[in-house]
């Protein structure tokens, strides 16, 4: 498959709540998540976490993709339950590498998205095992 097929896989396996389909497309050694508030250097850590965040997810809607080899950039609006605070954009970049997603980088308003958890986002530079 070709980069941009992989994440488009994952990002639907993430809407449809599929963990170990997602899990799959994931490297399992070397693997970094790096986002505003947070850092990940094992799969299933990053997993746990964004799927911990199912009981708000409304919707998880694809606006753009798009690649540059093995770089691939996704816009994404993640609709929310959680009417106060509504719905959070983010951009991601993934660097697949040997049909493997080896790294995820998110950017988006750490803020609104720690109002939204009541403040219980791991400290920053948190390290997964």
């Amino acid at each position: 498959m070709q980069p941009k097929d992989i994440v488009a896989q994952f990002i639907s396996d993430v809407h449809d709540q599929r963990l170990e389909e997602a899990k799959a497309l994931l490297a399992e050694e070397g693997f970094e998540y790096v986002g505003p508030n947070m850092r990940f250097l094992n799969r299933d850590d990053m997993l746990a976490y964004q799927f911990g965040l199912v009981a708000i997810q409304k919707d998880l809607v694809t606006r753009q993709l798009s690649a540059d080899g093995e770089h691939v950039f996704a816009i994404l609006d993640y609709r929310t339950h959680f009417e106060p605070i509504g719905d959070v954009r983010l951009a991601v970049w993934f660097r697949v590498r040997d049909d493997k997603i080896q790294s995820v980088e998110t950017f988006y308003n750490a803020a609104v998205v720690e109002n939204m958890l009541g403040g219980n986002l791991p400290p920053p530079g948190m390290v997964g095992s």
